[in-house]
């Protein structure tokens, strides 16, 4: 996807001494166009995606009705592969001189903004349904007492592993930002450092979610309302740590690599933020379902 015409960009200037980084970060090459915004060449991945997400889908439905998973295996390959070498492409674009200017890198951060924000509104369906049924659990269906969490339901002890968990990612918010500041610094190690270790919290909370799961005192399948809205309001937050913690591990990988500049560096920004939205949703998951929506707390 990186246009060839960026191949007549004008060079960087030659430096020599410690400040040689620092002035080619400093140096903003002209946009191979008369215009600063980047036009992308034509590429195969927006119609194999296409391709590749109408396969994944069709698998689910395949699965479901006739139980073959064939077809899901191979929509969920083509899918993964279509992704990851869309966004090498992505990355190629954002190495090219001239290609990712001030006005397309604005663009960049306009785009990733208004993401963040449809995922809030994602969210905030969940909690709507939960906060329906636990401020009028009358409109419970079935229940014989109006009450939340409705009767014979015991919850997660808020104090126990859902407040551990909490730590961990309030823990690797900080990571993420002190990993920030030293890429500001130029400090290659403690950005490599602290991505690193973001990545492994992200790993543990994963882990210790899935541990939750396995042990919960109520099930998904015909388990009701209170199941059905606790499952999928933390596991669809726990798919996006998953999301997360694959964005780190690229940018970790490019920060070894060399990739980003005190000046230059809107794909680590850009999973910075992603994480704090993560980090932001989990503590309203915690507050509202674990602690305030708790009930008679499970034996251990």
């Amino acid at each position: 996807m990186a246009s060839t015409a960026a191949t007549t960009a004008t060079p960087i200037p030659a430096q020599h001494g410690p400040a040689a980084t620092s002035a080619a970060d400093e140096y903003e090459p002209p946009p191979p166009h008369k215009h600063p915004y980047h036009l992308v060449d034509p590429s195969p991945w927006p119609i194999l995606g296409a391709f590749a997400g109408a396969a994944l889908v069709s698998g689910f439905i395949l699965l479901g009705h006739y139980g073959q998973t064939w077809l899901l295996f191979v929509g969920l390959a083509a899918t993964l592969a279509v992704m990851a070498l869309w966004w090498r492409d992505v990355i190629r674009e954002a190495k090219t001189p001239g290609l990712h200017t001030p006005v397309v890198r604005i663009g960049l951060r306009y785009g990733m903004a208004l993401f963040i924000a449809s995922e809030v509104m994602f969210f905030v369906a969940f909690f709507w349904a939960y906060f329906h049924y636990a401020l009028y659990p009358e409109h419970v269906a079935g229940a014989e007492v109006a009450v939340w969490p409705p009767q014979g339901v015991k919850t997660f002890d808020p104090f126990d592993l859902p407040f551990l968990n909490t730590l961990i990612l309030l823990l690797s918010g900080t990571t993420v930002t002190w990993a920030h500041h030293a890429l500001l610094e130029n400090d290659r190690k403690g950005l490599i450092t602290g991505l690193a270790l973001t990545v492994l919290l992200g790993i543990a909370f994963t882990g210790f979610q899935a541990y939750e799961y396995s042990v919960a005192p109520f099930k998904f399948y015909e388990g009701g309302v209170y199941p059905s809205t606790f499952f999928l309001a933390t596991g669809f937050h726990g798919f996006h740590v998953i999301i997360g913690t694959c964005f780190l591990t690229v940018n970790l990988v490019r920060a070894i690599r060399g990739d980003f500049t005190p000046r230059r560096h809107f794909g680590f920004e850009a999973a910075a933020w992603y994480w704090h939205f993560v980090d932001v949703v989990w503590l309203f998951l915690f507050v509202c379902i674990y602690w305030w929506g708790a009930g008679e707390i499970a034996a251990h």
